[in-house]
């Protein structure tokens, strides 16, 4: 098995439903005792978050390249970052290593692509949302242009991430905001719903999307173990 460092902490609810996936996808594929290896990284929430908030990115770029490097220089196999928002600064994270960058677009791509997708939406924080890393890569790469909601809407995603999930406070009143915004899109012409903040499963699930589901956390998981293991 190889070792697949982590970036977490982006925020730590993020980490912990990446961590627990990618161990019971190593167990379900093995079975027995085994279990992931994984050396993380985690970061003081507070710290990235404030370089988003100030919007500064170039910082944000050197801190995230010194942390890959790093994972690198203790032996792993390959880097994996546990969060949509900060992919901003994969080019950079990318120059910074010789081992593979798992970047969580390509997982993504990979199964709407599969799955015949054409016209997905994209919720996420407004740093996802509004910048082109996640959409360009999925339109340069797969052809695939995801739609993302009005402004007021990408606003109240945003508050509810921040304020909310990425504190673990999950509220029902917000699982049916989410609801609303995906069947809007919809009626609008999304033909299905992708989580673009490791977060948002929290609230939204096949189980009550409107729309099929594609969870970039959990296919980035398994483009992970897969890199791990195959």
């Amino acid at each position: 098995m190889k070792r697949l460092g982590i970036l977490g902490g982006i925020s730590p609810a993020s980490t912990e439903i990446y961590y627990r996936a990618l161990n019971e996808g190593v167990r379900d594929r093995l079975g027995g005792f085994h279990s992931a290896n994984l050396l993380i990284h985690s970061f003081d929430f507070a710290e990235i978050a404030g370089l988003q908030q100030a919007d500064e990115w170039e910082k944000a770029d050197k801190v995230m390249a010194a942390a890959a490097r790093g994972l690198e220089d203790a032996g792993v196999d390959g880097v994996l970052l546990a969060c949509n928002t900060m992919h901003r600064c994969a080019p950079a994270m990318e120059a910074a290593l010789t081992v593979p960058f798992l970047h969580i677009a390509d997982a993504l791509g990979e199964r709407l692509t599969a799955d015949g997708r054409k016209q997905p939406a994209l919720v996420g924080t407004l740093t996802t949302m509004e910048h082109p890393f996640i959409r360009a890569r999925l339109a340069d790469n797969f052809g695939i242009e995801p739609v993302i909601p009005t402004k007021p809407v990408r606003d109240e995603i945003d508050h509810i991430i921040f304020e909310e999930l990425c504190r673990h406070v999950i509220r029902d009143e917000s699982r049916a905001r989410y609801v609303e915004f995906t069947e809007a899109m919809k009626a609008d012409g999304a033909d299905a719903m992708i989580l673009g903040c490791t977060e948002v499963g929290l609230l939204l699930d096949d189980g009550n999307c409107p729309l099929p589901v594609y969870d970039t956390a959990l296919l980035h998981v398994e483009a992970a173990i897969a890199f791990m293991l195959d």
